[in-house]
Order: structure tokens, then C-alpha cells, then sequence
């Protein structure tokens, strides 16, 4: 049981749309501090949801837009719109050569919920102080926005952050020799495999001639920390502890 005189919170689930693109969305939360009277200030609690993005693009038009966006009270961008771009790119052809099944996750985002209170505070001051604490931490870029539901009952942050850091130095591969690709962009071994009856290269197979650029790499390798559970809680104390310091 519990006394009267603390709140027990109910379990929130995080609402499936379109635009998550991802029916699994993982999220924890931690009862709030128990409440005395007399006490002049109060722990807040927090509730962050974390979800995958197959379509980065397409979401952060969506958080975005105040066409799709009743209530968007502001939008901060760590970097540039053609990073997203990139990162998108970069992704797709990744899961294209890894071969595997399912939906390329092309970026990652939280939904941190605020106290109502904090619609007091400067919007965009708040939004960008939220968004360079995750980049400073975790030296990732990240583009989020600050809005309301359509009732205003819920005050919340859509922060969306890339799991690669982007090269100081871009990697650029050349073709050592004649490199013979077919339909579905998977390297061959001789031409003779890329080849029709008529020994005519079939449509949609390629080749890259030798001592051509093939690859570009502006990105690193996916940071494995956002893939760890544990990383959940840890990012929900942080944000925790941002918000209680106001």
C-alpha cells in the first residue's frame, strides 16, 4: 500500500502513430519523490520513451511543421538539414550491403515530458539547452521540438539524435580493380556472372572500372551504448536531474 500522502503514478505507454514507424517503444518511469507538507519544493518525475525511426526525414518534417503541429512552440538543430540527409543515406546503403530482414533504423528518438510549470519558461532557451546537454554528453547530433498536445496536458519534447558521429576525416575507397556489381548491389566476382545470354550486361547490374571512387564514408559505426537498456535509465536520471535544477 501506499500512504496518502504519496503519489503512485500510473504506467504510461507510449501511443503508436505512423510517424513513429516502429510498434516497439521502450520506455521506464520512476515514482515521484514523496510529497510533505510544509516542503516549499518538490522532486519532479520524469518520463522519457524511446522509439526508432525508418524514415528520419519524413519525422523530423513532421515534429516540425506547424502545418502537421498544433501546438509547436519551438525547433533547434545541432548541425545541418543536409546532415540528416547523410545520415539517412549512409544508413540505407549500410542495411542494404548487411543484408538483413526487417526496417533499416536510419535514427533514434526520445519523448522527454515536462512539467506543466515549465510553460513559463523561454521555449526555444529550453529546447536548446535539452538538446546541447544530450549532444554534449554523448557528442552525437540531435534536432528536436517543443510541443503541447491538443488539450495543452501534455508538455513535451521530441528530441531525435543520430547514433554516428560524422568523420573528421571522410574515408574515400578506390577500385584496386574492375568491380562487378547485379541487380541487387551485390558485389560479383567476374563480369561473366553480371552477363546475359547475348553477353551483354544484364539491366541493373554495374561496373565500377578501376582506380574509380566507389565509397564514400562520412559516418563512424553505430554507437553501441544506445542499443543498452541500461542506457535507458541512465539518460532518464540525467534529464531528471536537468529538470529538477530549475
Amino acid at each position: 500500500f501506499w500512504p496518502r500522502h504519496i503519489y503512485r503514478p500510473r504506467r504510461l505507454r507510449a501511443k503508436y502513430t505512423h510517424c513513429t514507424h516502429e510498434m516497439c517503444m521502450q520506455s521506464i518511469f520512476r515514482p515521484a519523490e514523496p510529497f510533505i507538507r510544509g516542503r516549499d519544493t518538490m522532486n519532479r518525475n520524469s518520463f522519457i520513451s524511446l522509439g526508432k525511426l525508418s524514415d528520419v526525414n519524413g519525422r523530423i518534417r513532421y515534429i516540425s511543421s506547424h502545418e502537421k503541429q498544433e501546438n509547436l512552440y519551438a525547433t533547434y538543430n545541432t548541425t545541418s538539414g543536409e546532415f540528416w540527409h547523410m545520415l539517412a543515406k549512409t544508413n540505407q546503403n549500410e542495411f542494404k550491403k548487411s543484408g538483413t530482414r526487417g526496417k533499416c533504423v536510419e535514427a533514434r528518438e526520445l519523448i522527454i515530458a515536462l512539467p506543466e510549470c515549465f510553460v513559463e519558461l523561454e521555449p526555444q532557451a529550453l529546447l536548446q539547452q535539452f538538446a546541447d546537454y544530450f549532444k554534449s554528453s554523448y557528442g552525437v547530433e540531435c534536432i528536436a521540438a517543443l510541443h503541447h498536445n491538443k488539450t495543452k496536458t501534455n508538455y513535451h519534447i521530441h528530441l531525435i539524435f543520430s547514433e554516428r558521429k560524422l568523420l573528421e576525416n571522410p574515408i574515400v575507397k578506390v577500385a584496386t580493380r574492375n568491380m562487378f556489381y547485379n541487380e541487387g548491389g551485390k558485389r560479383m566476382r567476374t563480369k561473366q556472372e553480371i552477363l546475359n545470354e547475348s553477353g551483354e550486361i544484364r539491366k541493373g547490374c554495374k561496373i565500377i572500372p578501376k582506380g574509380k571512387v566507389y565509397e564514400r564514408q562520412f559516418f563512424g559505426k553505430k554507437q553501441a551504448i544506445f542499443k543498452d537498456y541500461i542506457w535507458l535509465e541512465t539518460i532518464k536520471q540525467q534529464y531528471t536531474e536537468l529538470i529538477n535544477s530549475y
